[in-house]
């Protein structure tokens, strides 16, 4: 794949907490250079990077409920419309993972539902962390979150157990309609790696690494 499609492809990720202002400045200026899809930072940096970004076709990607999934859906909502006030474009959402567990897919739908309805029209992937599930759970998962009206539906957080698997993203991809979109994210350090998720399905790339990601694609 060329660098430049695959570029286009990646989530230039840094949600470490130790994460400061001029790192994040850092990373919006590799974004622009390298032309990748968004910046996907925690929301208390939405500002800064929406700022940075403001005169370029990057992306500002935010998480919310990050990383348990474990927050009240009113207050993921709230955090969702506060990133949006403070101009992210993307929305990262973790699921409740202990009702996708219970198999309350009824309350994972609403929770997922609540936070598309406060982005108001923005874009919505749900980070199901695969790895605290089974693959019958990844399908029912994959269901609610398109019952509830998001866009894609996201592999990891890169804070769980594991990251992303080519045979989960292949599940996810079969398991959600046409119009859905599947983003792999968590442990993606290669071309290579990128390469086999993007041919499982994924067409988006959540990674640290983005930039040896394309440094290592075709010319």
């Amino acid at each position: 794949m060329k660098k430049q499609m695959i570029a286009a492809m990646i989530d230039h990720t840094l949600l470490k907490a130790t994460a400061t202002t001029a790192q994040i400045e850092q990373l919006c200026k590799e974004a622009k250079e390298y032309q990748f899809a968004s910046v996907c930072v925690n929301p208390v940096h939405v500002a800064c990077a929406a700022e940075l970004l403001r005169d370029s076709t990057v992306k500002v990607c935010t998480v919310i409920g990050f990383p348990l999934g474990a927050n009240t859906s009113e207050v993921k909502a709230f955090e969702t419309m506060n990133a949006v006030n403070n101009g992210a474009d993307e929305i990262d959402m973790v699921l409740n993972v202990g009702a996708a567990k219970e198999g309350d897919w009824l309350t994972v739908e609403s929770d997922i539902r609540a936070v598309v309805n406060a982005a108001a029209g923005r874009l919505v992937k749900v980070i199901l962390e695969t790895c605290y599930l089974t693959p019958d759970e990844i399908v029912c998962a994959c269901k609610a979150a398109a019952k509830a009206g998001a866009n894609f539906v996201k592999t990891s957080t890169g804070f769980g157990t594991g990251g992303a698997k080519a045979e989960d993203v292949a599940l996810m991809k079969k398991s959600i309609p046409e119009d859905m979109c599947v983003k792999a994210s968590g442990g993606i350090h290669t071309y290579q790696e990128a390469l086999a998720l993007i041919e499982a399905g994924a067409s988006r790339i959540g990674a640290s690494a983005g930039i040896q990601i394309v440094r290592d694609a075709e010319d």
